[in-house]
């Protein structure tokens, strides 16, 4: 007796069998594809940034050479009281107009009128523009010869730093400065004392100050200083 033939299909274990899931070689070069792409957006924007940097570090540095072409051209002015700069190491030398004689910090009338003559060119400069962006502030640095021990020496320089100042605001005498103008100097000018470190070639040159220019870095700005107006008080050095 024969009856209905019946036809199995075949096809369902062979379709049960594709796989679902796409390759692990496959999984792993989109991957490695979308790494790529992530590492090469994150070096782009470092590289923006660096070159952003390189670019502001250029331009300040640039804007610091163009103060000192300011100072030499004011230095040039006043060539004759000795006054020049010094590019290198960015600092104002007054020359023999600065020195001492030895264990004395004291100026003589000629000596602080210099100082007071070339001061009001300082603080122009300094509170431009320009200034503004790129100067921190000037820095008085008293030095010794190496005669003596170190600590009355320090004291000593700093006494002759001191006595700087103290020609600035001086109330007696000639090429006096004005009330703006010392409150410029008490906000800009800083005193230090260096001891007989940095001597020069012989002693006599090494009793001296010097007016360093500090600059400021990329990105940083000065700092304004609120002070009461005037009060300046009196020189406590005799």
């Amino acid at each position: 007796m024969t009856g209905p033939k019946i036809y199995l299909k075949r096809g369902g274990k062979d379709e049960a069998e594709k796989p679902f899931w796409i390759s692990f070689a496959d999984l792993m070069t989109a991957l490695m594809v979308l790494f790529l792409v992530v590492m090469g957006v994150a070096l782009l924007a470092v590289t923006k940034d660096v070159t952003e940097r390189e670019k502001k570090e250029a331009q300040h540095n640039k804007e610091i050479e163009m103060v000192l072409d300011r100072f030499e051209a004011a230095a040039k002015r006043h060539e004759d009281d000795g006054i020049k700069i010094d590019r290198r190491r960015q600092v104002i030398d007054f020359g023999q107009r600065a020195l001492f004689a030895f264990g004395k910090s004291n100026l003589d009338r000629s000596q602080e009128e210099v100082l007071r003559r070339f001061v009001p060119e300082v603080l122009k400069l300094s509170n431009d523009e320009l200034g503004k962006r790129v100067l921190k502030r000037l820095v008085v640095e008293g030095y010794t010869d190496k005669t003596g021990t170190y600590l009355s020496n320090l004291n000593l320089s700093l006494q002759r730093s001191q006595r700087v100042l103290c020609a600035m605001f001086a109330v007696r005498g000639n090429t006096l400065l004005s009330e703006s103008e010392k409150e410029q100097v008490r906000n800009l000018f800083l005193v230090g004392g260096y001891s007989f470190n940095a001597a020069k070639g012989n002693d006599d040159e090494s009793r001296r100050v010097e007016m360093r220019l500090e600059f400021l870095g990329v990105d940083e700005h000065r700092q304004e200083v609120s002070q009461l107006p005037g009060n300046f008080g009196e020189c406590a050095l005799t």
